[in-house]
């Protein structure tokens, strides 16, 4: 922790820096990214020193940076990641958790951690990260920062580092809700939905019930102002059967299992690299995983998404707690962590496994530690829900 990285958020070592290369609306910001995010000339260390050992610096520099720095943005280094993007605390042994800057006794989320961090410590205005199963959502939440999950493929993960290729998304944080419009400017495509007008709000009302009763009432608030915003005070509920968030997570569970296997377990079987906490045991999972059950997954999978995307076709925005509890205390136990993994992703798989955009907005505080309320809405109505949040923000009187 010094004085130029107050949150300890980037990785050790030299920074990579780069200077814009274009103008832009992103004209005098500044950004971090996630050290699976290539840089030519830098290594990519994925969180794990024996990845970095393994692998030569890079050669080129991912679009996706590429991009921000065209619109004017500087980038001022690489920050930490959970090992191989695998994880939702924000732990990592070797290079040393980040602070979590409004929460210190807390973890700050996983695994975009250093992105979180440094954003809500002020160190930078923009910051990109990537979210499998909530890697940039949950961050943001824990660290009371905007965060953005675009639709699926929707931004270029070109030159970064895979984890579950079905679910993996290039997303970002930003202090305010008008540089995460402006940074979406930068790296999204046009809306491919010809009317991109939202609306009705729709209450996810089993991911209500999920959150911890002082979750989902400090986050109220910011979801009445919504309401009034997009719907004049009417919000229509949406049910979901008994145990769906249950059936999503294993869903989601399963599939990124075979995918994570798919795409390292080679790299790990004959490097055999030392892991953290935690990290090790899903990776030998993956490789145990059922394949009779990940079938089974993709099945539910097909049907999910068809029948969310209907639900979504017209405009709605569904809005819910992004997670259901602050973020853990730094002395919880790994049982008590993975309780926490299993009952949040369960509620993150819903973008996850229909390919939705996910706005994480900070929207109150529990005991003092952040969480987020989540506006989603249908593919490739990314640039929409961006402005709806910055509508948002401002009826919010928030920062925008």
């Amino acid at each position: 922790m010094t004085a130029e990285d107050p949150a300890s958020a980037f990785v050790p070592g030299p920074r990579a820096a780069l200077a814009p290369t274009g103008r832009g609306p992103l004209d005098g910001t500044s950004f971090a990214a996630k050290d699976l995010f290539d840089v030519a000339g830098h290594p990519t260390t994925y969180g794990n020193p024996d990845w970095a050992r393994t692998h030569p610096v890079a050669a080129a520099t991912a679009p996706a940076i590429l991009a921000l720095l065209d619109a004017g943005s500087r980038l001022v280094g690489k920050t930490k990641t959970v090992e191989l993007a695998f994880g939702l605390t924000g732990e990592n042994i070797h290079h040393g958790t980040p602070l979590n800057p409004r929460a210190p006794d807390r973890f700050p989320g996983g695994s975009s951690c250093g992105s979180a961090a440094a954003v809500a410590a002020g160190t930078v205005d923009i910051a990109l990260g990537s979210d499998t199963g909530g890697s940039v959502r949950i961050p943001a939440s824990y660290c009371g920062v905007w965060g953005m999950r675009p639709s699926w493929g929707a931004v270029s993960l070109t030159g970064a580092r895979a984890l579950g290729p079905a679910f993996d998304t290039c997303g970002w944080f930003a202090r305010s809700a008008r540089l995460l419009r402006l940074a979406g400017e930068a790296l999204l495509p046009l809306d491919t939905v010809p009317d991109s007008t939202l609306g009705p709000v729709l209450k996810a009302q089993t991911a209500w019930i999920n959150a911890e009763p002082a979750t989902a009432a400090a986050v109220l608030p910011a979801f009445e102002a919504l309401e009034h915003l997009v719907n004049l005070g009417v919000a229509v509920r949406v049910e979901g059967y008994p145990g769906v968030l249950e059936r999503t997570f294993e869903a989601f569970r399963c599939i990124q299992a075979q995918e994570a296997w798919a795409t390292l377990g080679s790299w790990i079987a004959a490097t055999g690299p030392s892991f953290g906490p935690g990290v090790g045991e899903r990776f030998a999972a993956a490789r145990d995983m059922d394949p009779g059950k990940v079938a089974d997954a993709r099945r539910f999978r097909l049907r999910f998404a068809q029948r969310l995307r209907a639900v979504l076709a017209g405009g709605g925005v569904m809005a819910y707690p992004t997670s259901p509890i602050p973020a853990p205390l730094l002395s919880a136990t790994q049982a008590e962590q993975d309780a926490v993994r299993a009952r949040t992703m369960g509620v993150t798989a819903i973008a996850g496994l229909a390919g939705l955009p996910e706005v994480s907005i900070p929207a109150g505080l529990v005991d003092g530690a952040p969480v987020g309320l989540s506006l989603v809405a249908a593919p490739g109505r990314d640039r929409a829900l961006l402005a709806l949040a910055e509508r948002l923000s401002v009826e919010l009187g928030l920062d925008a």
